[in-house]
């Protein structure tokens, strides 16, 4: 297993980021395409998690909010790569990089059904039940 970072829209590791995004929520979730690609995608720093043959399996991306804040977006796992703790492999790579860099704090959306996977890796809910892309979110925080 390997994590890659990249910056770079036109690389393949961002490929990679686009394609798992497509299948998760796209076509799994329903999110029209044109939410789930926005105008951050060349603001934000991109991780895909790649398994040990190769194949990308996870990601997430980070954008940073200010100059202590980063906003975790986009975490998605491959269906068939699910329950194999691989999501909190990849947010614990981003977190290392948000601190790495001198960022305080990571905010995030969280899909409500995904509420407790954030919990158990350290993020605190906070305000009201919203909407994103129809499907409803809590928003979570942690700081380090």
């Amino acid at each position: 297993m390997k994590i890659l970072i990249t910056k770079d829209t036109m690389s393949e590791i961002y490929l990679d980021a686009v394609r798992i995004r497509q299948k998760v929520f796209v076509q799994e979730q329903g999110v029209p395409t044109n939410l789930e690609i926005d105008k951050n995608e060349a603001y934000s720093v991109h991780f895909v998690l790649y398994t040990a043959d190769n194949k990308p399996a996870a990601t997430v991306r980070l954008l940073p909010l200010d100059e202590q804040t980063f906003k975790l977006q986009r975490m998605a796992v491959l269906k068939e790569y699910r329950g194999k703790k691989l999501g909190a492999k990849i947010i614990a790579e981003a977190e290392s990089f948000a601190q790495k860099q001198a960022f305080k704090k990571i905010e995030l959306g969280a899909q409500l059904t995904a509420e407790p996977f954030y919990q158990k890796l350290g993020y605190t809910a906070y305000g009201e039940i919203f909407q994103d892309a129809g499907i409803d979110h809590i928003h979570m925080k942690k700081e380090f």
